[in-house]
């Protein structure tokens, strides 16, 4: 197998679970040595209190193919984040793939609640967690990116900027949050121009995380056995894996700054570079959810996987 990412190194910033985890193990399929990082290790769990850790995500970089390092970082601290980009300077001198993943937020969503009426705490931290912390990390990791041409920074959000622009997404807060993730891609990729680096937003569709097989009573071996009551979810979700290969997919474009600045899905940069989820299927969410889920229709992931 080809390893187009072989002597790359990439930062993973959020790579416990969900997508950061299917990214970080992406990238090692590629050849890629991948910087796993997030706040729940062998030693200490975050306050989600999941048994998913940073280490065991290493682990299954370096099986996939590549070479995974677990480093233990509170993206929140800056000194932390100082520290580990100073890390991946002293080892390899370079970082050519930066993936801001970090989000901390599922237990602290309200649906459907007004702005006036979700707890401000929550909303604030949420605003804390999956904003500040891509700020803080793109401020120490990009000086260290842009000393090379060809530089990728993906911003991992939820919708793409077309969808998200006309519906409103679950809360002010949480709107806000994955919005302005948009944004950052944006407004790096103007910022990065000048080195040869490239940045852009990316977003999963209704992916098969750890929290959300959990919340369905499936596991990855058994989620089309949610169908009874959730249709759609095992009509057209997808793995991790396949957002990651998504990344994957864009770090080995030599033409991937043409896309700068640019808003994606998984879905639709599969049908692009021809990579599959897990099972072989490309799932094209974000069409299947606009055509199907939200106009009414049954169930039917026929032309969308």
């Amino acid at each position: 197998m080809t390893k187009p990412l072989a002597g790359k190194v990439a930062l993973v910033a959020g790579a416990t679970r969900g997508a950061g985890r299917g990214t970080a193990v992406a990238l090692g399929e590629a050849g890629a040595t991948v910087y796993c990082t997030g706040r729940s290790t062998q030693g200490q769990r975050s306050d989600y209190g999941r048994p998913e850790t940073i280490e065991d995500t290493a682990a299954q970089v370096t099986a996939a193919g590549g070479v995974g390092i677990a480093v233990g970082v509170d993206h929140l601290d800056p000194a932390a984040v100082e520290s580990l980009v100073q890390r991946i300077d002293d080892e390899h001198g370079r970082l050519d793939i930066l993936v801001n993943d970090i989000w901390g937020g599922e237990n602290l969503i309200e649906w459907d609640t007004p702005v006036w009426s979700h707890n401000l705490g929550s909303g604030l931290r949420m605003l804390h967690t999956a904003v500040d912390t891509h700020l803080i990390t793109s401020h120490f990791a990009l000086p260290l990116l842009i000393r090379n041409p060809g530089g990728l920074v993906v911003e991992m959000t939820d919708g793409t900027r077309e969808y998200n622009a006309d519906h409103y997404r679950v809360s002010t807060f949480y709107d806000l949050v994955k919005n302005s993730v948009l944004r950052l891609a944006f407004s790096q990729a103007e910022e990065l121009k000048r080195f040869g680096c490239t940045a852009v937003a990316l977003t999963p569709g209704w992916m098969r995380s750890e929290m959300m097989l959990e919340h369905f009573g499936v596991t990855e071996a058994t989620w089309r056995d949610a169908e009874p009551t959730q249709p759609h979810f095992a009509a057209i979700s997808e793995s991790p894996r396949f957002v990651g290969r998504a990344v994957a997919a864009l770090a080995a474009d030599p033409d991937v700054n043409l896309r700068t600045g640019g808003s994606f899905s998984s879905g639709g940069l599969a049908q692009e570079y021809g990579f599959t989820d897990i099972d072989g299927s490309r799932p094209d969410c974000w069409r299947y959810l606009v055509e199907v889920q939200e106009a009414g229709r049954p169930a039917d992931a026929t032309g969308y996987r």
